[in-house]
């Protein structure tokens, strides 16, 4: 095996049986602390919640409210684990080898908020950037940070 196969096999994790737990259980995780965050602790500082699902209504065009907040929790439970699993941590792997658990999946959730409130909310539903910076953006900063550490210290923990 050359040096580059070697590299390569060490930055992606096995696809095995327990990935997806992994990936479930990360998820959950992860949901789980962003909701308290959204809906119990940033209404004290901003004056009400985060509504991620409000934003997915924005970007779809549809009213039903039930099937935004689903869209929302299979995204965060699956899909976004899925993305520091092969995407994030892969690159961090690459780039900065001894970079902490912790500050990768800070950068992760950063990427997540980018991803929420340039692409989704700017470029898809017309707000503006980053929602003009106002309180919510920055508490929605801290809450997708939040969600990005508990992830990546989910898989750490689930891959010893």
């Amino acid at each position: 095996m050359s040096m580059m196969e070697t590299q390569k096999a060490s930055v992606f994790p096995e696809i095995q049986p327990g990935l997806l737990r992994t990936v479930i259980f990360a998820g959950l995780a992860a949901d789980v602390t962003w909701e308290i965050w959204a809906r119990l602790i940033t209404p004290l500082w901003v004056g009400g919640p985060l509504e991620p699902a409000a934003l997915v209504q924005s970007v779809f065009g549809f009213q039903n409210l039930l099937l935004a907040e689903a869209i929302h929790a299979i995204v965060g439970i699956l899909f976004y684990p899925i993305g520091y699993l092969f995407i994030a941590r892969p690159l961090q792997r690459l780039i900065v080898p001894r970079f902490p658990t912790l500050l990768t999946g800070m950068g992760f959730g950063v990427g997540l908020w980018v991803f929420a409130l340039y692409v989704m909310a700017h470029i898809f539903a017309g707000l503006p950037p980053f929602l003009g910076f106002v309180n919510l953006a920055w508490a929605s900063l801290i809450g997708h940070m939040l969600f990005g550490t508990v992830v990546a210290f989910v898989v750490r923990a689930m891959e010893r």
